[in-house]
């Protein structure tokens, strides 16, 4: 046998077998004692005799990609992917209040206004009877209205194995814990945020390189309606000529981060695929302004905090910084519809850096390093790593407490088990 292929069999077995990581509950950072974090709460769903109070198996736990606070603080939101629901936690208890589940049959249609399917004219590829009956696979999240209602993101509806028709977003009254409406979106939306102002919510659809920009200026949650169908340079064809495709990698520019700038004149969407680049549109009428070069490849996060804009790296591993007022301005004066800016400062964290957050005072960020299985803590003036703690394998999506005194990360499946679960790290500073 070629040595070559030798060689690729041996990688391929490796990746195949490599041992899933789960830490103990009081497992504890390293480094300079700037930072420190402890493993002090997980929900979990691979170990169901477990002893440990503060280790609890919860079924509900099926792939969470994303977590969220409520703005309270005193709920937090799990959205668990194949489990097809939203778990909502008490943050003072650590007890789960309620499973929301994302399915929809004859008994709750009227979560659709007027039956609505889909937006922006996109046709189902699927043929079915009826296209609102169907389990949706939360990914992201996002608040509006000063919290009271979480927006939840749907990979796919469960029937559309391609990711290739119509989607949807659910909408939750957390008051109540509720999905009050679905809306239809495009193909494969994943992160979704809300203009500061609250008047839009930006979907940014992984799956063709748009976004659909959503009209939320009423109160009530049925006069909300899609106000404008974004196009990043080209939308990308979903037909695949009836093949099952892998739409983690066939998804165009792969569009992921998605951020308004604090004055809410300008929307940020970052490039995962593709050439890469984060693409800036003015938020004042929704055109796209182009595409900013420069960072690193495969920008899978974006986050603004004082006059910093952060961005996760997720191949090559890296969290970087900028000041977004320079970065912004650097697109607006050039007609160029792809420019070069290099005013970035770099750390590498590992491969695979996907969810960033950052404290209040925007002194320390936090990534999570999903091939490393790690948490890392990064002093934001400077950019160097000052705190690591081993995380349960696959760590992707994170939130922190508005007391910066809780880390909440969420552990993914996989097809090798994965470490499917929620934990959750008291955070210390030394200053």
């Amino acid at each position: 046998m070629h040595r070559s292929l030798i060689i690729c069999f041996l990688l391929i077995g490796v990746y195949s077998f490599a041992q899933v990581v789960h830490i103990p509950i009081g497992q504890k950072s390293t480094g300079n004692g700037e930072v420190s974090l402890e493993l002090i709460n997980r929900y979990q769903h691979y170990n169901g005799g477990t002893k440990n109070e503060n280790d609890s198996f919860d079924s509900a736990i099926n792939s969470p990609k994303s977590v969220n606070y409520s703005m309270d603080g005193k709920k937090f939101y799990v959205q668990s992917l194949e489990g097809y629901t939203t778990a909502v936690y008490d943050v003072k208890t650590k007890k789960k209040i309620k499973t929301i589940k994302h399915v929809f049959d004859k008994s709750n249609q009227n979560l659709f206004k007027n039956n609505e399917t889909t937006a922006f004219g996109y046709e189902f590829l699927v043929k079915r009877d009826k296209y609102n009956y169907f389990s949706g696979k939360p990914v992201e999240s996002c608040f509006s209205h000063n919290g009271k209602y979480l927006w939840v993101t749907y990979y796919r509806r469960d029937y559309d194995s391609n990711a290739s028709c119509p989607s949807a977003v659910a909408i939750i009254d957390t008051e109540k814990d509720e999905i009050v409406r679905v809306m239809p979106t495009g193909p494969l939306p994943k992160m979704i945020a809300c203009s500061p102002d609250n008047k839009f919510i930006a979907v940014t659809h992984w799956g063709d390189n748009t976004l659909g920009i959503i009209n939320i200026q009423s109160q009530d949650p049925m006069d909300f309606s899609y106000h404008k169908h974004c196009v990043v340079d080209y939308q990308m064809k979903m037909d695949f000529g009836g093949k099952h495709v892998d739409r983690d990698s066939d998804c165009g520019y792969c569009l992921r981060g998605t951020v308004f700038t604090p004055d809410g004149n300008f929307l940020l969407v970052g490039k995962m695929g593709g050439a890469g680049g984060v693409a800036v549109f003015d938020a004042t009428n929704y055109e796209l302004l182009g595409t900013v070069k420069g960072m690193e490849s495969n920008v899978r996060h974006l986050v603004i905090n004082g006059e910093n804009l952060f961005l996760s790296a997720n191949s090559p591993g890296k969290v970087q910084k900028c000041n977004w007022r320079s970065f912004v301005k650097a697109r607006v004066q050039n007609e160029e519809k792809e420019i070069q800016f290099k005013e970035f400062e770099s750390v590498f964290v590992g491969s695979g850096a996907r969810t960033i957050v950052t404290t209040a005072d925007g002194k320390y960020v936090f990534a999570a390093v999903n091939n490393g299985s790690k948490i890392v803590a990064v002093r934001a003036s400077d950019m160097n790593i000052v705190a690591e703690i081993p995380a349960d394998s696959y760590p992707v999506g994170m939130d922190i407490s508005s007391d910066d005194s809780e880390l909440i990360v969420t552990a993914q499946g996989k097809s090798s088990g994965g470490g499917n679960s929620v934990m959750v790290f008291s955070l210390k500073f030394k200053n």
